[in-house]
């Protein structure tokens, strides 16, 4: 049987911004990289932020490549892969300057792979692009366009919830969760084995019911009581194994996804402030998307002044917890301390950057709009002690090269489930209040 011809795939400027590995992802097939995208490549070179580093990156590994061959014919990516090429720009054909006209970086890519297609017309010619109106150009002149998808998920629908209910259980089990030590052997349940490390239960059998985490470690499913922390009650199920799961010292990776209003970033803070004499700091942080893609230069006033409306929320949410408490009583004053001492710190996550962190009990919301490579870097620079929760809303990305299949908390909460360290709650029940609940369902 005759061989495949490898595929020519054309990288996209903000494929490579995304993951500057992302040329060890496409196998045996050929990979183009169009002169435009070293051009731009080259405005991002400067600066701190993880676009900086993936444009720094990808230079130094297309340096290791260095020769003649890069421009023509293209170098071995590795063992078992195709081959890197840089191609340059060529004389528009007619036709597609009539619908393209000008030297814009899209328009340059977008001919480089045209005209690959047309060169080698045996072969499939793929424009790989984060660009959503490229990839409608691309297929506008006949060319076969795609994401990005190697870091994507595959299925939301059947995307780790961390709970689920388990239905006409013998009761006799359900009594024993109520009795010392609190806890049956996991054996006991149905299904037991199809059950993940730190997720959580409803088990029932007619109306008596119990709430149950699965300790991977006892090899025991636990039960579980509502309880408060730093003044905040949990209003249903899910909120109860919220506060579990942020509250176990012993599981240092958490993450919750939700709508708004359904207490994701409340919560985390109510338990780092509950837990806090573990720690050496409480850091809560965001990612800075500037409203309708406008940097932050355009906003008025000096640094902090620009960032006062990011940052709001956050304080918004220290301010409920704060306010369950009269301004006499010690824990409304200690927040202020803890704030004054910068025990507890509220910070762009930039700013987090270079930071030591050991001992941290570090909250990092709005994380749908982090790439799966942000949230990489966040986790692996985690020292002895330091716990991370990562809080988001999937279906709410502000990023304009995120989805909801391909942002950094949909990528974590695939990956790690599984793991004993790790513990997930999708929060499906707005608890902000009845209009809240409606606004956010129906609009």
């Amino acid at each position: 049987m005759p061989r495949k011809p490898r595929k020519i795939f054309v990288i996209d400027t903000n494929v490579i911004l995304h993951d500057s590995s992302c040329t060890y992802k496409f196998e045996e097939n050929d990979v183009v990289i169009p002169i435009a995208v070293l051009e731009e490549l080259d405005q991002f070179k400067k600066g701190n932020d993880t676009l900086n580093y993936h444009a720094r990156e990808f230079v130094r590994s297309l340096d290791t490549l260095s020769g003649d061959k890069l421009f023509n014919g293209g170098v071995k990516i590795g063992k078992g892969m195709g081959n890197i090429s840089i191609r340059l720009d060529e004389e528009l054909d007619p036709n597609f300057a009539r619908s393209f006209p000008g030297q814009s970086p899209d328009h340059r890519i977008l001919y480089c792979a045209f005209s690959l297609n047309s060169k080698y017309p045996s072969r499939q010619v793929i424009l790989v692009t984060k660009d959503v109106n490229l990839r409608m150009k691309a297929k506008g002149v006949g060319l076969m366009a795609q994401d990005f998808v190697s870091d994507m998920v595959k299925d939301l629908d059947t995307l780790y919830t961390g709970r689920r209910v388990l239905e006409d259980v013998d009761e006799t089990l359900i009594d024993a969760l109520y009795q010392p030590p609190f806890e049956v052997p996991v054996e006991s349940f149905p299904v037991y084995d199809t059950f993940h490390p730190n997720e959580f239960f409803i088990v029932r059998y007619g109306r008596k019911s119990a709430l149950a985490v699965f300790d991977a470690r006892a090899n025991t499913m636990k039960r579980i009581d509502k309880f408060q922390s730093y003044g905040i009650t949990p209003r249903n199920s899910e909120q109860t194994f919220a506060l579990s799961a942020l509250t176990n010292p012993d599981i240092p990776l958490v993450t919750l996804s939700g709508k708004a209003g359904t207490g994701k970033t409340l919560l985390a803070l109510a338990a780092a402030l509950e837990r806090r004499k573990l720690y050496r700091q409480v850091y809560l942080a965001r990612p800075i998307v500037p409203l309708s893609n406008k940097d932050l230069g355009f906003l008025p006033g000096d640094i902090q002044s620009k960032l006062d409306p990011y940052m709001q929320p956050l304080f918004d949410n220290l301010g409920v917890i704060q306010n369950q408490f009269p301004e006499s009583d010690v824990k409304h004053r200690r927040i202020q301390e803890m704030l004054k001492e910068e025990k507890l710190v509220i910070s762009p996550l930039a700013y987090i950057r270079g930071r030591s962190l050991v001992n941290i009990y570090f909250i990092v919301d709005e994380a749908q709009n982090l790439t799966p490579h942000e949230i990489k870097t966040i986790i692996t620079r985690a020292g002895e002690g330091t716990k991370f929760v990562f809080t988001g809303d999937i279906y709410q990305i502000d990023h304009p090269y995120l989805d909801s299949r391909s942002n950094g908390l949909s990528y974590l909460i695939d990956k790690m489930r599984g793991q004993k360290l790790y513990a997930h709650v999708t929060l499906e029940k707005g608890e902000r209040s009845e209009l809240a609940e409606l606004a956010s369902d129906l609009l």
